[in-house]
C-alpha cells in the first residue's frame, strides 16, 4: 500500500463534492421546522445538528473551507448550495475566490420560478445543476427538465449533476423534518434519453448510482457524456446482491467508464469534521491495489473535473 502524504498538493486534487452549508442554508432549514428564521432559532437548529455555526458572511465561510483545504493540500473544490434558494450563498463564495471554488446549486425544475432561478445562477457564474428526483418527486422525462438541460447545454463549462437511487438526508432526520422522497423516480436508466439527445453536456451521476451501480454501468457505457462523482462512504454497497468492496466498484467503473470519467469526491459538510480525508485514503488506496497509474490518479483527482468545467 502506497501512503499518501498529508499535503496532497502533488496530485492537485480537486474535489468534485462539498457540500456549502452556509448560514443562510440553516435559516431555510429553520424554516421548514416552522420557525422563524431569526438567530436564535438558527442556533437552535445548528445545536440540534451538533455541528458548528458558519459565519454569517458566505466569504468568511468561504475562507473557513480554504484554510481546511490548505491544511490537506485540496487545490480546488465544488461548492454545492444544498437547497434551493442558498444559490447567492455560493456565488458569493465563488466570486471571492474564483481560482480555488466550482459552483453548483440544487434544483426543483418542477418549482414556479425554476427556469428563471436556473438562467440567473449559471450567468452569476455556477456551473452545476444538481437535481435530486426522489426528493422533489419529478421525473428526468419531464418537460420542465429538458428545458433545464437546454440552458446548461447553452452554457459552456456548465454540467447536470442528478442524484439518483438511494436518497437519505441525515440532517433532515435529526430536525425531525419529513423527507417523503420517492425512489420510484431515482433509476439511472431514466436518464438515457436525455443524455442521448443532448451529447454535448456533461450528467454527473454520484456515489456510481447509490444502489443502481448496474444500471448506471449501463448508461455510462451508451452515453459517452455520462460521468460518476466516487463521492461519500458509498454505503449502497450493502445492498448488493454479491458482496461488493469499493475495490471491487472501482475496478468495474474503471472497466465501463475508463479513468477520464470519474470525478474524485468526498461528501464534506460541515465543521467540526471539516473535509473528509478518510475518503480519499480509502479510494486512493483501492486505487493502488487495482495499478492506476500517476497520469489516471492526476486526471481522476482532478484533472476530469477541471476539464469538464473548463477551468
Amino acid at each position: 500500500m502506497i501512503l499518501y502524504p498529508s499535503d496532497l498538493s502533488s496530485l492537485q486534487v480537486a474535489d468534485s463534492h462539498l457540500h456549502f452549508f452556509s448560514h443562510n442554508y440553516f435559516r431555510l432549514l429553520t424554516k421548514q421546522r416552522g420557525l422563524a428564521g431569526d438567530a436564535e432559532n438558527i442556533q437552535d437548529t445548528i445545536a440540534k445538528l451538533g455541528w458548528e455555526g458558519p459565519p454569517v458572511s458566505p466569504v468568511a465561510f468561504a475562507e473557513k473551507w480554504l484554510a481546511e483545504m490548505d491544511r490537506h493540500g485540496v487545490a480546488q473544490a465544488t461548492l454545492m448550495a444544498s437547497l434551493p434558494g442558498d444559490e447567492a450563498s455560493v456565488i458569493e463564495a465563488v466570486r471571492a475566490f474564483p481560482e480555488r471554488f466550482f459552483g453548483y446549486f440544487f434544483l426543483n425544475p418542477m418549482a414556479q420560478v425554476s427556469l428563471d432561478g436556473a438562467r440567473h445562477a449559471l450567468k452569476s457564474g455556477l456551473q452545476g445543476v444538481c437535481l435530486l428526483p426522489a426528493m422533489h418527486r419529478f421525473s428526468v422525462r419531464e418537460s420542465r427538465v429538458e428545458e433545464v438541460v437546454k440552458l446548461v447545454a447553452e452554457t459552456p463549462g456548465a454540467v447536470v449533476f442528478v442524484h439518483c437511487g438511494l436518497l437519505e438526508v441525515g440532517v433532515r432526520g435529526k430536525l425531525g423534518l419529513p423527507s417523503p422522497f420517492d425512489m420510484s423516480y431515482s433509476n439511472p436508466i431514466d436518464l438515457h434519453a436525455l443524455a442521448l439527445r443532448y451529447p454535448q453536456v456533461p450528467f454527473v451521476v454520484p456515489h456510481f448510482g447509490a444502489g443502481y451501480f448496474r444500471e448506471a454501468l449501463m448508461l455510462a457505457h451508451l452515453c459517452k457524456n455520462v460521468y460518476f462523482d466516487t463521492s461519500s462512504s458509498n454505503s449502497w454497497m450493502r445492498f448488493q446482491e454479491s458482496e461488493l468492496t469499493l475495490k471491487d466498484v472501482l475496478r468495474k467503473a474503471l472497466d465501463v467508464v475508463g479513468p477520464k470519467r470519474l470525478l474524485f469526491g468526498s461528501n464534506s459538510t460541515g465543521f467540526p469534521a471539516g473535509w473528509d480525508r478518510r475518503i480519499f485514503d480509502q479510494q486512493a488506496e483501492a486505487l493502488d491495489a487495482l495499478g492506476m497509474s500517476q497520469d489516471d490518479k492526476l486526471d481522476f483527482f482532478g484533472g476530469n473535473l477541471r476539464r469538464i468545467l473548463g477551468r
